[in-house]
This record gives structure tokens, C-alpha cells and sequence, in this order.
């Protein structure tokens, strides 16, 4: 097996987003380093400026049709990759905007926060463009070192502690179950290019393989059974760290299993539809059913995300261009809602020091913004009309009637019902219950930018979806030559207010 790494001019192209970011998060680190006086919020500004920049980068990329591969083809750019880190850079920029404010609780590291917030999404990045399953294993381990810091970043704090204990342990036995994946997959077909992979003969060796990838990638996105970390994880960890741990690895993770599933695995898929029916109804079920029971905002937060990636899983249960072109646009939905609700979360934190559900009685009273802003999320997360989520699961459940899994449509519209209970504890707490302490809350400039993007987002994806819809389809052309070119199309009808 040979490998051609030398690089031309035009390949260095290729990977102009992530030398950006690799040259800002340096220069990130040494500005905080030899400016030791500067206020940390400058480090937060100048880190999103980069950010900024790589955006602009992205987006030129996608409108110009850059693409291309390097590596043997182990890093690809196409539409499907560029779509991904623009989704990571969009959830980083708004995580360091919400991080502001919380930044000044940390005794040590208040810069190094930054650094290790964007070395993470480098990683992403990375992730993202994996066309092969050496290098799925180096960048995802790359992105995860930061996150390992990160969610224990608060030294004094025992719940931080612990949960980067378990986060690392279990990070660890993923990183050998990914690595004994990859080695039988490798042993069975001598590949490790996602297409070169799909003209491979299946055995026994192979589909365990495969299903050792899937248990490791399971953990990434907080799939049951592979859950187990996501509520410790997201409670302890601080509670920034908690909002970028719910949208970036997520997306990186989906990036990878749709490449595996509707590429590699697109010949098998009377195999492996089965299993990712499965694993979906038991997420959704197992994640909306728990959340009722929740006491603490953020744990229930965690147990509606692993719901939340149920719903998304059945887009891939679907194994069609329109399953993929739903879990595209799906992400894209909750990327707004659910780090909207975190920001609303980070900001009541900030100002009364806790996060139990208790303490959110007569928000609208102590700031009318931050209820309306945390009821708008709650209800798109529900799946709620003219809402961003409601035609995220719209779509979702029309990949899924095509296949026809009339089951698994069945299941996802009850955990709606089961979802909208646990949502609305939370609104009857902010909008009918008395406050405690009627104290008016005062919110930053930084938190409240990141609010209004995410409110903005969520709005314009659910009033004026097409636009959005249309990129995601166009993302995943690359699919039609390996599944049935099903496209997303809706009749307008369906579609609120005409979008």
C-alpha cells in the first residue's frame, strides 16, 4: 500500500480553513501570553474574528465549488464537509460569545479556555473532511484532547472532577473499541477509504468491524446504549463546555457515519437499516422518558439531546439521499435551538448560581427577554409550528415514510407528545409560577448577540426553510451515486407561511 503525500499549490487550497484556524488559535495563545493585563473578553473577540474569518473562507468555498482531495484521499473537501464546518465554526463562534460572562468565574486558564475551545474545533474541522478510517481515528481523537481539559476546566468544582473523570475513562475504551474496529475492517478488505471500502465482499469480520465503528462513533453523538456519559458529562462540565459538547461533536460524528453508512456500508443496508431503527426508537423513548424526571436544567437539556439524536437517527435508518439531506437540515435546526436554550441557561446561571428548574420560577418577570427567548427554543426542540424544529422533524418523518418505516414514524410522533410535557414544566415554572427573588436580570452585550443569532435562526429555518433546504440538498449529491436519488422536495403546502 503506497501513499503520494506531496502537496501542490492548489492542494494547499484545500486546506486554507484549517491553516487559518491553526494560525489564530497560535496567535490567540500568544497574545494571551504576552499580554498577561489584557482582559480576557479580548481574547473571546479576537477569538471570534478568526472564527469570522474561517466562516468567510467556507462560505467562499461553497459558493466557488471548491473540491478536492490530499492524503491518498484520506482528506476530502466536497459540499457535504464544507457544510459541517461551517455548522462547527457557526457553534464555536456562538459558545465563546456565550463563554464570556463565565469565563470570569475561572481562578487560572481564563485564556487557555479559548485556545482549547478552538484547537477542539480544529478538530472538528478535521473530522468533518475524513474520508477514510485512519484518519476518523486521528481526528477524532485530536478533537476530543481538548474536551478532555475542558470539561474538567473547573479545578475546584467536584462535579467537573468527575465528570472529566468518566468523560476520559470512557474516552479511552472508545478509542480502543475504534481502533479494534478499524483494524478488523482493514484486515478484511486490506482498505480504509470509504468508497474503496464499498466494493468489498461482506463477512463476519467486516459487519464486526463496522458495528465496533458504530458503538465508537454511538458515544460521540450520545446514542443509546452508548449514553452513559451525556447526563454526569453535561452537569458538571461548565455549563459553555456543556453547550459546545451538545452541536460540534455531534455534527463531526454525523459527518463520519453518513460517509460510512450511505458510501461504505450502502450495499449492506437491508443489514443495518434494522439497527439504526433500533437504536433510534430506544433514544428517543429512553431520552424524552427520563427528562420528565429531571430536576436540574442542564441534566434535562442532556437527556433531550440524546432524544433529539434519536430523531435525527432516523434520517439514517432511512439510508436515502433524503434521509441525508434531512439529518443535514435537521442539524442545522438544532445547532440554533439547542445552544439558544444553553445560552438562556449560561446567562440565569451567571446571575443567580444555579441551574436546578426550581430557580427558573417567575423568569419572565426578572427578564421577559430571556423567557421569551428560552420559550421560542423549548418549543422548536419540541418540534413546534412555524418553529425550526417542526420542519426539521417534518422532513425527517418524510425520509422515513418513503422507506416506509410507518413504525419508527409512529414511535417519533408519541415522543414529540412526551417532549412537549417536560418542555412546558419548564415554561408553566418561567411564565405562571411566582419568583422567589424579584430581582431584575441584567444580561451582557456578548450574551445577548448570541441570542439573537440563535433566535434569528431559529425563525428563518422555520419561516423561510428553502434556502437552507437547498443547501443541504445540494450537499449531498455526492450520496446519489451510492443510494436511490431520492431528493427533498415538499410540496409547498406543508411548508408554513409559503417558505
Amino acid at each position: 500500500m503506497t501513499f503520494n503525500l506531496s502537496m501542490s499549490g492548489s492542494d494547499l487550497l484545500l486546506l486554507l480553513p484549517e491553516m487559518l484556524l491553526t494560525v489564530w488559535l497560535c496567535v490567540v495563545l500568544i497574545v494571551d501570553f504576552a499580554m498577561p493585563r489584557l482582559p480576557k473578553a479580548r481574547l473571546a473577540y479576537l477569538s471570534v474574528g478568526g472564527l469570522a474569518a474561517v466562516l468567510l473562507n467556507l462560505l467562499w468555498f461553497d459558493r466557488t465549488g471548491v473540491t478536492g482531495t490530499l492524503f491518498a484521499d484520506m482528506f476530502v473537501v466536497d459540499r457535504l464537509a464544507i457544510f459541517f464546518k461551517i455548522l462547527i465554526v457557526i457553534a464555536t463562534a456562538l459558545v465563546i460569545l456565550v463563554s464570556v460572562d463565565y469565563v470570569r468565574r475561572f481562578r487560572f486558564f481564563k485564556g487557555e479556555y479559548y485556545f482549547l475551545v478552538l484547537m477542539s474545533a480544529l478538530g472538528m474541522m478535521f473530522m468533518a473532511s475524513a474520508n477514510d478510517l485512519l484518519s476518523v481515528f486521528i481526528t477524532l481523537e485530536f478533537s476530543t484532547f481538548g474536551f478532555y481539559v475542558l470539561v474538567a476546566y473547573l479545578r475546584e468544582d467536584v462535579a467537573s472532577n468527575e465528570a472529566g473523570l468518566k468523560f476520559f475513562i470512557l474516552g479511552v475504551f472508545v478509542a480502543g473499541l475504534l481502533a479494534y474496529g478499524i483494524s478488523l475492517v482493514f484486515g478484511e478488505t486490506g482498505k480504509l477509504v470509504f468508497s474503496d471500502i464499498a466494493a468489498a465482499p461482506p463477512t463476519t469480520g467486516l459487519i464486526i468491524g463496522f458495528l465496533l465503528i458504530f458503538g465508537a462513533l454511538g458515544f460521540k453523538i450520545g446514542a443509546v446504549p452508548f449514553h452513559s456519559w451525556i447526563p454526569d458529562t453535561y452537569h458538571g462540565a461548565p455549563t459553555p463546555v456543556t453547550a459546545f459538547l451538545s452541536i460540534a461533536p455531534k455534527g463531526a460524528a454525523f459527518a463520519i457515519l453518513l460517509r460510512m453508512f450511505l458510501v461504505s456500508l450502502a450495499t449492506l443496508k437491508p443489514a443495518w437499516v434494522l439497527l439504526m431503527v433500533g437504536v433510534s426508537i430506544l433514544s428517543m423513548t429512553y431520552g424524552n422518558v427520563v427528562a420528565i424526571a429531571q430536576k436540574n436544567i442542564k441534566r434535562l437539556l442532556a437527556y433531550s439531546g440524546i432524544a433529539q439524536v434519536g430523531n435525527i437517527l432516523i434520517g439514517l435508518a432511512a439510508g436515502t439521499k433524503m434521509g441525508g439531506d434531512a439529518i443535514l437540515f435537521y442539524l442545522l435546526t438544532h445547532l440554533f435551538a439547542n445552544l439558544g436554550a444553553f445560552a438562556v441557561v449560561i446567562a440565569v446561571g451567571n446571575l443567580i448560581r444555579s441551574d436546578e428548574i426550581e430557580d427558573y420560577n417567575g423568569l419572565n418577570r426578572r427578564s421577559p427577554f430571556l423567557a421569551m427567548a428560552m420559550l421560542v427554543f423549548l418549543l422548536s426542540l419540541a418540534g413546534v409550528p412555524p418553529l425550526a424544529g417542526f420542519i426539521g422533524k417534518l422532513y425527517i418523518f418524510v425520509a422515513a415514510i418513503n422507506e416506509g418505516l410507518y413504525t419508527l414514524l409512529v414511535v417519533g410522533l408519541i415522543n414529540i407528545v412526551i417532549s412537549m410535557y417536560y418542555y412546558l414544566i419548564v415554561v408553566k415554572k418561567m411564565y405562571i409560577n411566582e419568583p422567589t427573588d424579584r430581582t431584575p436580570l441584567a444580561i451582557s452585550t456578548p450574551m445577548k448577540a448570541a441570542i439573537y443569532v440563535c433566535l434569528a435562526g431559529t425563525l428563518i429555518l422555520g419561516i423561510y426553510p428553502q434556502p437552507f433546504i437547498d443547501w443541504a440538498v445540494s450537499a449531498t449529491l455526492m450520496f446519489s451515486q451510492f443510494t436511490a436519488p431520492a431528493a427533498l422536495a415538499v410540496p409547498p403546502t406543508m411548508v408554513p407561511f409559503g417558505g
